[in-house]
């Protein structure tokens, strides 16, 4: 059976885009969808984190939220790997971090630069890596989530987040998936996925990684 780490931000933990919501059940997440999808051949590893970045420092959170500085531990305690899927970069844009879609696209590379180095370093293959850039936030009703992404230079951003990452795969050599293609962010939050759509996440996942992995 083939391992998959599933690693990215609040979309992967399963975030209510309602104020206080609960988390999402365990069937609504989409690396649940993913593993469902791919009918017993592989099994997903979620290890999503409310405001996860590709590289950066947050402080606001008792968690590390840098993805680089977090994702070697996460590589070596899951090991062996045949696949990294990471959707991140929606905290990336956040105002207080000043990041721009090119920036984020750059940390994604990082990322993929970590994963290869890791299993160098062990003289093993490195899994499969696919980049996937997150549905892009719009204007919602929640203000003090608004407020915390700047919500117009934000969602300019944030649309572009897929031509950045469609870009830096091909650098990379490693595969892509726009999130934004199969599932709508919440306008309640403006940010975060109903279950309807963080479930389409894993299930639109499916024909890619079943071809990635040869399954």
């Amino acid at each position: 059976m083939k391992t998959i780490l599933a690693y990215g931000d609040s979309l992967t933990y399963g975030a209510n885009p309602i104020p206080g919501g609960p988390r999402h059940a365990y069937e609504d997440r989409w690396p649940t969808a993913l593993e469902q999808g791919l009918g017993g051949k592989a099994r997903v590893i979620a290890e999503g984190l409310g405001g996860r970045t590709t590289v950066h420092d947050d402080w606001f959170a008792n968690a590390d939220r840098n993805g680089g500085r977090v994702l070697p531990t996460l590589l070596e305690s899951h090991s062996p790997l045949d696949l990294v899927i990471i959707m991140l970069g929606t905290n990336d844009i956040k105002p207080f971090h000043g990041r721009t879609a090119g920036e984020a696209g750059r940390g994604m590379a990082r990322l993929v630069q970590i994963i290869r180095g890791h299993f160098a370093g062990k003289l093993q293959a490195a899994p499969e890596i696919i980049l996937v850039s997150p549905p892009p936030i719009i204007k919602g009703d929640w203000a003090d989530m608004m407020d915390h992404f700047g919500p117009d230079d934000a969602i300019a951003t944030s649309v572009d987040l897929h031509r950045e990452y469609a870009k830096r795969a091909a650098e990379q050599q490693v595969h892509f998936f726009d999130a934004g293609t199969v599932a709508k962010t919440d306008p309640r939050d403006g940010i975060h996925l109903d279950p309807v759509n963080t479930r389409a996440i894993g299930t639109g996942l499916v024909p890619l990684v079943t071809k990635v992995l040869g399954l």
